[in-house]
């Protein structure tokens, strides 16, 4: 058997469904594969926080793009989506944090990211759960809240009204020169193949990506608990580690009354299961700033793998074969950053100029990303 199309995406996680979308629009054919469940792999495992980050210059300005490109679609979701533009603050513990604070603030405003910063008082009043005493917080108020796996389905769905064709139940286990064979003996056409299949990278075992284990918590309901997403600064500290198991606080509020609570980081760790060890002090982690959570129930735990590159950059556009493109290493932001990828990865699939500098993020650095990582 074998189908021709301008464009194979393999995966349908959130990125790719969003790629599938603006290569439809575009006017191209077509082609997504996923053995399983749209949506269920990595994307079922985020937190769906759509945040601005600011780790280094070319990450602020794909999350601020992306974060923008969200707004700009929030009309069209359903809402199963579950869209909320909840906020985030960043919490000072101390007055140390307090300076990072006021650099984070300023950052931001130098890329047009409003932001404010809360005293003591302030942040008491906006979240009256968190323990007494904490110095204060930055509060980015267009930050949101979605429910990722109906997000994936919603590009998806909307790929497929444009024409895009969903080939589930095939694994492809060979790609390259404009061709991509399954396990069940079919070949697949394209003039281009665009790669999105998150930490696993069987197809292209060459990519310096490393997966990072992460957990996650859901409560029971709890109505007017939680006010905004919170993550500590030390998030940051956690996030920079390389190789150390870290935990960091982090909580979402879920539209159902729910609280999402994370998060922490594994380097070498291939195995799903939940590492008991590291969701003890996660949680505890958690109590620290909300001590109140030691009196709700936790109703599920998982895990899941982030991709993460050396450089924390993910990998979007053509790689030195032609015919294949690459929309991975996306680590905790795959959900943020997915529809903004997903323009950039079209740009430089039809030699459009990008809105933002798309040369960050270029799959052309990855020879000195292989050297670092080796």
């Amino acid at each position: 058997m074998k189908r021709s199309f301008d464009v194979l995406i393999l995966g349908a996680g959130i990125v790719g469904c969003a790629c599938a979308l603006e290569c439809a629009l575009a006017g191209l054919r077509v082609g997504i594969f996923e053995r399983d469940v749209p949506g269920g792999a990595t994307t079922a495992a985020g937190m769906g926080h759509i945040v601005v980050m600011d780790d280094s210059e070319a990450q602020l300005a794909l999350t601020r793009y992306s974060r923008s490109l969200w707004q700009r679609l929030q009309a069209k979701l359903p809402a199963t989506v579950e869209y909320e533009s909840r906020g985030t603050i960043w919490v000072a513990a101390n007055d140390e944090e307090m300076r990072e604070v006021d650099a984070k603030r300023s950052t931001y405003a130098s890329a047009g990211v409003e932001s404010h910063v809360l005293d003591s008082h302030k942040l008491a009043v906006a979240e009256p759960n968190l323990r007494a005493g904490l110095a204060g917080g930055l509060l980015v108020q267009d930050d949101a809240v979605i429910y990722p796996p109906a997000a994936a389905m919603f590009f998806l769905e909307e790929a497929v009204r444009a024409g895009a064709v969903l080939l589930r139940e095939q694994m492809a286990d060979r790609i390259g020169k404009g061709i991509v064979s399954t396990t069940d003996g079919s070949r697949y056409e394209a003039d281009r193949i665009v790669v999105a299949t998150g930490a696993d990278i069987h197809l292209i075992p060459w990519l310096p990506i490393q997966k990072r284990k992460g957990h996650l918590l859901i409560t029971d309901r709890y109505p007017g608990f939680l006010n905004h997403q919170l993550v500590e600064l030390g998030y940051l500290k956690s996030a920079h580690k390389v190789s150390a198991d870290s935990v960091a606080f982090n909580i979402q509020p879920r539209i159902t009354g729910q609280l999402l609570i994370g998060s922490s980081r594994q380097y070498g760790s291939e195995d799903a299961t939940i590492d008991h060890r590291i969701l003890r002090e996660m949680l505890e982690r958690a109590r620290s700033y909300m001590p109140a959570l030691a009196q709700l129930s936790g109703i599920r735990a998982w895990t899941g793998f982030r991709a993460a590159t050396p450089d924390k950059l993910p990998l979007i556009g053509a790689t030195d074969d032609s015919s294949i493109f690459l929309a991975m290493g996306f680590e905790g932001l795959g959900i943020t950053n997915a529809p903004g990828a997903a323009r950039l990865l079209v740009d430089n699939l039809l030699g459009r100029t990008s809105e933002i500098d798309a040369a960050p993020f270029l799959p052309s650095r990855v020879t000195s990303l292989k050297a670092n990582h080796a």
